[in-house]
């Protein structure tokens, strides 16, 4: 039950991480997939609102027509669906993702639209650009560049530097290249921005400098996932919350119940419920009090008619000395007094007894000692006790090798001359105690040739004050706790006691079973 338990627990914590997992993973790229397609016109959006704004630009910038297949086209030539359309009429900048690459669209003043190809979009657009800031700085003297740089830095949304610091110079390589090409795209390694350095034909070096491009780990999106897990599993333990104090309510109404006095009251302990071992505790608690307040009943009940015949034989034996002149009955009267009192206290001795093993048991002292020797002692005492009977042990030889067993002696002793007595009370002539002791277990079978037991009254034996209405009368004596001190002594041993019929003798047979060893704090 425990294994079960923990392995549907962990089912359930496994589902919910792989559930939060799979959450997480579709929002991730849900999200991204938003911002990349935002990006991806956003950051060629100042590039095209630059070409969109000058009267023509296939003929000022032709160069693009060769590297970015720049054209300025009707919509219908362009093959443009209803929903770009509709977005360019809108003067959006629309970027779209083909198996021919990327093309950015942007709607041009007398109608017609501009498309400007790119394999790489981040890098592509950023040569575009400095394309773009190199032509117009070629253009002008020196004295007017610096005009023209602030103004093509706010509408092309870039930093141009002229390159007259070391510390906006790139490494060796770069230069070497821009040497070669004119311009060159590169990182510095510290970020994942992009720069350019180009260079003019008066030699004069410049840096133009970009925003970095997506990156998918923002913390917005960071944040977002943090949100989300923490929101799932608030709502997962808020759930499971609930659940526990729903089962904890349910066991407290049951509780209020038997405190009320409904001793039947019980918790219902479904095997799916997080308290269900709780539940389970609860009704074995519930059960023992409710059989512990039973047997207090059915004591007291006992006690008093037990008490009763005793109590009045004493009272009639008092008048009697007030009248009594002889001493010989006078003698009697009194020892009859005395035996009423000595019957009174054996019953409350065995009371006693009865409760302390019915209320929990007493703190037994497990100890080795030898079983064989158990059997062999109660035999000699017996037989002392009833010597016109033949009172035998029967005791396997192979039982003498595991004799050495866990147990309180005290009372093993006493369950054992309990059943031997017993025998002896309603035995024709003759009592036989079998031993039968291996490896793991210790069993003890008293018969006798008696008139035996009926069947139907096997389990009634053991009942507390029980006698029988055949031959087990009370005229054979005791008060009817024998037998229930001797299944409790039993049961804290961890072990059984049952009646059967002897196939030899023909009489009853009682029998005790217990675990040779056990260890000490299994006895609670």
């Amino acid at each position: 039950m425990p294994l079960m338990f923990f392995l549907k627990l962990y089912a359930r914590f496994a589902g919910l991480t792989a559930l939060v997992l799979i959450l997480c993973v579709a929002l991730f790229v849900g999200v991204n997939a938003v911002r990349a397609q935002f990006w991806q016109e956003r950051f060629p959006e100042p590039l095209m609102r630059w070409l969109q704004s000058d009267p023509a630009p296939a003929q000022r910038y032709h160069w693009l027509t060769t590297l970015y297949d720049f054209r300025v086209s009707g919509p219908e030539q362009l093959g443009l669906s209803p929903v770009t359309r509709e977005r360019l009429g809108y003067d959006q900048v629309v970027a779209e993702k083909s198996t021919l690459g990327h093309r950015v669209l942007v709607a041009a003043a007398d109608g017609r639209v501009l498309q400007l190809r790119f394999d790489e979009p981040y890098r592509d657009v950023a040569e575009a650009v400095a394309l773009i800031v190199r032509w117009h700085l070629a253009a002008v003297s020196a004295e007017e560049r610096p005009d023209l740089i602030a103004q093509m830095t706010k509408a092309l949304d870039v930093r141009i530097r002229p390159v007259d610091d070391a510390g906006l110079l790139p490494s060796v390589d770069v230069l070497d290249r821009v040497v070669q090409s004119g311009l060159v795209f590169f990182r510095n390694g510290r970020d994942e921005a992009g720069h350019i350095l180009m260079q003019l034909n008066d030699g004069e070096l410049f840096r133009v400098d970009f925003a970095p491009p997506l990156n998918p780990w923002a913390w917005p999106v960071v944040l977002l996932l943090v949100v989300v897990i923490g929101g799932v599993l608030a709502v997962a333990l808020f759930l499971g919350l609930r659940e526990v104090d729903s089962n904890l309510r349910k066991v407290e109404s049951v509780a209020i119940r038997i405190a009320r006095g409904e001793m039947g009251a019980r918790v219902e302990t479904g095997t799916g419920t997080l308290v269900s071992r709780l539940a389970a505790s609860f009704n074995g608690m519930a059960e023992h009090i409710q059989r512990l307040v039973q047997v207090q009943r059915e004591m007291i009940h006992a006690v008093s008619h037990e008490l009763r015949t005793p109590v009045a034989r004493i009272r009639f034996g008092v008048q009697m000395l007030e009248d009594c002149d002889d001493q010989e009955r006078l003698r009697k009267q009194l020892e009859g007094i005395d035996g009423d009192i000595q019957e009174l206290d054996e019953l409350i001795d065995e009371i006693l007894t009865y409760a302390r093993l019915e209320q929990g048991g007493p703190v037994f002292s497990l100890q080795e000692a030898s079983v064989t020797g158990l059997v062999r002692q109660v035999v000699e005492e017996q037989q002392l006790i009833r010597p016109h009977l033949k009172i035998s042990a029967d005791i396997e030889s192979s039982a003498e090798r595991w004799a050495m067993a866990d147990v309180e002696p005290r009372y093993i002793h006493r369950a054992i001359q309990n059943l031997v007595g017993n025998a002896g009370r309603y035995a024709a002539g003759r009592v036989v105690v079998h031993c039968q002791i291996d490896e793991d277990n210790c069993r003890i079978d008293v018969e006798d040739d008696g008139p035996g037991v009926p069947e139907e009254d096997w389990e009634k034996v053991f009942t507390a004050f029980a006698r029988l209405d055949d031959s087990r009368t009370r005229t054979s004596g005791g008060y009817g706790l024998g037998l229930s001190i001797v299944r409790r002594i039993l049961y804290w041993h961890g072990g059984q006691a049952f009646v059967g019929r002897s196939e030899a003798l023909g009489g009853a047979r009682f029998s005790l079973v217990w675990p040779r060893k056990k260890p000490v704090d299994a006895i609670v």
